[in-house]
């Protein structure tokens, strides 16, 4: 098991936010959490990553608990990718090198820049290389981000709404391209997503949040048009097209 999630509680201004999370992740799956604005998907994963520190609870990577762990070694096991990232007067190769941080010692190695060159042709930044963070658009920052995480060789891979600046071409290549290293590379990976139907398409399970607890969590077939409903308050329809569920909201 990748991860175990267990009993998570945070609170914010006195105010619940998260209620008694519990799930667990096994090697080689693709999770998406799904729910309405403001629902705690994004105060999860940063729990998860310890960012926010839990009221109770215990996250286990790998038999190991996160939430007892120094950041330089979170960062060694443990892949985050925020929802929006700061731009700065540095170069695409320099931001995604920075990935490897936690694994240099004394300088660079041949190794390291194999695995930045790795990241680099995965997500097709070569000709942006030399270009600075505050030049690219957001879509082009965000697949930034993403190579940076990848080349940290996590076994815990955690994106929040990874696709939210992409066009259609580039959410459909950058989901095919998460599916393939987390089963290539048997990691686990859990990403925050809106898109019902993106998700259903690529993820291997699925977890509903609704007023800060965890609705409903299953394999992506087992979703149903009622689960939905009761997570958004929208009734919708679901069909089979070209082999992936679709949802289709009501008229």
């Amino acid at each position: 098991m990748i991860l175990s999630v267990s009993d998570i509680d945070f609170t914010y201004d006195n105010s619940p936010v998260l209620s008694d999370v519990d799930f667990q992740l096994a090697n080689g799956e693709l999770l998406a959490i799904l729910g309405p604005n403001g629902v705690g998907k994004t105060t999860l994963l940063k729990c998860i990553n310890a960012i926010h520190r839990p009221d109770s609870g215990v996250v286990m990577v790998e038999e190991r608990d996160v939430l007892t762990m120094r950041p330089d070694e979170i960062a060694l096991c443990v892949g985050y990718v925020a929802q929006k990232t700061e731009t700065a007067r540095l170069t695409v190769f320099d931001a995604i090198l920075m990935g490897r941080k936690p694994h240099i010692r004394w300088k660079t190695s041949k190794q390291d820049l194999k695995i930045v060159d790795s990241a680099i042709q995965r997500l097709g930044l070569n000709a942006l290389l030399m270009r600075y963070l505050d030049q690219l658009s957001g879509g082009e920052l965000q697949k930034v981000a993403i190579a940076r995480a990848m080349v940290q060789e996590p076994r815990l891979l955690l994106l929040d709404e990874p696709t939210s600046s992409l066009d259609l071409k580039s959410q459909i290549d950058i989901l095919g391209m998460l599916r393939q290293v987390v089963s290539e590379h048997c990691i686990g990976a859990a990403m925050t997503m809106h898109d019902l139907n993106l998700a259903l398409r690529y993820a291997d399970k699925v977890l509903f949040l609704k007023d800060g607890a965890i609705h409903f969590i299953g394999s992506t077939d087992s979703v149903t048009s009622e689960v939905i409903e009761d997570v958004y308050g929208l009734p919708v329809s679901m069909h089979i097209v070209q082999g992936h569920p679709m949802v289709v909201p009501a008229a």
